[in-house]
């Protein structure tokens, strides 16, 4: 038989075949006196049975281990571990349809999926949602959660969750962001900003932000420098003093 013939037989493609030989899984048959491979029935079985392992699962690695032992034992080791990973991966996909059923259940945010407590915190936010401000909170919030280590996640939750279920409190940050929103081509010297500042520091659960020092506030922090690179240069001045005021009461 011919490469083709040969793959056409085993239900493979002519690519497969070579790229078989190149990792040493496969035979090299004698070649005839015009060059071309002359495959015969032992290259059918092999390769029919490098076929069979790679539908189970198994990566090109295990299946020359596989074909190296004679015996056969080390099949079905390798086919032991396979079942034990497939198991984990069945748990792993319940686990995320289970995720994603209490995803559909409830209405997505703008941010895409967040935890259950992040969400119901957005949407008691909601008379907020018209604010560009807000919209970039929200944007930060979200990261947060999904880059910060389980305990800071769960301090973030649990801080906006108790902040913004006190009286007044989605008022407050409507201003605070208002606040916000009307500074995005002011200088950070405007007056406004002392302002805005102390009605963002009005809005900040008292769990979220830690006790940093002032030099801290300003530089040092990558994730600090990136926010207020992203902010109008008066916004960014609101941040810097709102942080350092927090820090300060906290003292």
């Amino acid at each position: 038989m011919r490469i083709g013939e040969l793959a056409a037989a085993v239900g493979v493609s002519t690519r497969t075949v070579r790229h078989y030989h190149h990792l040493g899984l496969l035979p090299e048959p004698d070649r005839r006196s015009n060059g071309y491979r002359d495959y015969g029935l032992r290259h059918a079985v092999a390769l029919a049975r490098i076929r069979r392992l790679t539908e189970l699962g198994l990566g090109l690695a295990e299946v020359r281990d596989v074909l190296a032992d004679d015996a056969g034992r080390e099949l079905v080791e390798v086919l032991a571990e396979l079942d034990d990973d497939l198991a984990r991966q069945e748990a792993a996909v319940r686990d995320r349809r289970a995720r994603l059923r209490a995803l559909l259940r409830r209405d997505l945010p703008a941010e895409g999926p967040v935890s259950p407590e992040l969400a119901s915190v957005f949407a008691g936010l909601g008379s907020t949602m018209d604010s560009p401000m807000a919209a970039k909170d929200r944007e930060v919030l979200a990261l947060i959660e999904t880059a910060a280590p389980p305990e800071v996640r769960d301090r973030l939750t649990s801080s906006l969750g108790e902040a913004y279920g006190e009286p007044d409190a989605v008022e407050r940050a409507r201003e605070a962001y208002a606040l916000l929103d009307a500074l995005v081509a002011a200088e950070p010297d405007d007056p406004r900003v002392e302002e805005a500042a102390r009605a963002v520091v009005a809005c900040l659960p008292g769990g979220l932000v830690p006790l940093v020092p002032e030099e801290h506030v300003d530089h040092g922090r990558t994730f600090l420098d990136a926010l207020y690179a992203d902010l109008a240069p008066a916004q960014a001045e609101v941040l810097r003093r709102a942080l350092r005021y927090a820090a300060e009461d906290r003292a």
